[in-house]
């Protein structure tokens, strides 16, 4: 498996470097540094107390919890959300509370994950473009059924 080395700066005593639960896991957990309440329908960006530098060519991509999506109506609304490699700013996990009941985010709970991911950047080119079977057909050209 390659590994790539990411370094991270705690901004606050509490951060903890993220970790992955199992070996071979794509994910490593991220942690809250701050306890915060979400009713049903809220929203907001909890932070982690982490600064992270990013090698050029990767990006870390901030992604939900599957036990908090299914238990709790928990996701991350930008998902995947995008940690920038010139990004040094605190990371926070925007998150909003699809579910019924307010959620409680203790401090020092898992909160999303980060996967590292490589980047290509497109070369945007202002032209015509070549005809293709689909055309410009588009939501539900292809039926429903």
């Amino acid at each position: 498996m390659k590994t790539v080395e990411i370094n991270f700066q705690k901004l606050h005593p509490d951060a903890q470097v993220p970790s992955y639960a199992h070996i071979g896991d794509a994910g490593a957990d991220v942690y809250a540094v701050a306890e915060v309440i979400l009713k049903p329908q809220d929203r907001a960006a909890i932070p982690t107390g982490l600064a992270v530098e990013i090698p050029i060519g990767y990006e870390l991509q901030v992604r939900p919890k599957s036990g908090l999506a299914l238990k709790h109506g928990i996701t991350v609304l930008n998902s995947p959300g995008t940690v920038d490699a010139g990004y040094r700013g605190e990371i926070q996990v925007i998150v909003i509370n699809l579910g019924s009941e307010a959620y409680t985010f203790a401090k020092g709970q898992k909160i999303a994950q980060l996967v590292l991911k490589s980047v290509i950047q497109a070369q945007y080119v202002d032209g015509e473009l070549g005809s293709s079977d689909r055309g410009i057909g588009g939501f539900g050209s292809t039926g429903l059924v």
